[in-house]
């Protein structure tokens, strides 16, 4: 069987994203390899057994995401004191959304852009988002 391990997205400014995945995230760096003109910074914390990698590559451009790009989901405790921490963070997380399908609760979230404009999907623990 396969194991997923990280999942992958470039930065165009490290320092900025750095700052965010552990204020929004509380993810850590577990390894870090600069080479000449990029680096790999690894992100987790002691929830996961899967990282975030964050590839800098010094002096491009911003990306763009195209259209084949969805989101990161993570899964919290207490949805609306995420929603309140993330706002006092200055990072504007959309609205708080409900989910349900014959009348029963699916999901509870809201959605928050990376300094790159990557989404990412805060989840209330609850039914298949542990």
């Amino acid at each position: 069987m396969a194991k997923i391990i990280h999942t992958m997205v470039r930065v165009h400014d490290l320092e900025k994203s750095l700052n965010f995945y552990k204020q929004a995230l509380d993810l850590d760096i577990s390894k870090r390899l600069d080479f000449e003109d990029f680096s790999l910074v690894y992100l987790r914390n002691d929830e996961n057994d899967m990282e975030i990698e964050l590839t800098w590559n010094q002096g491009a451009e911003p990306y763009t995401h195209g259209s084949g790009y969805g989101h990161i989901a993570v899964a919290v405790d207490h949805l609306d004191e995420e929603h309140a921490r993330f706002q006092s963070l200055g990072y504007a997380p959309l609205d708080i959304k409900e989910f349900s399908r014959d009348g029963q609760l699916i999901a509870r979230f809201f959605f928050v852009l990376d300094p790159d404009g990557y989404k990412i999907e805060v989840l209330q623990r609850h039914g298949h988002y542990q």
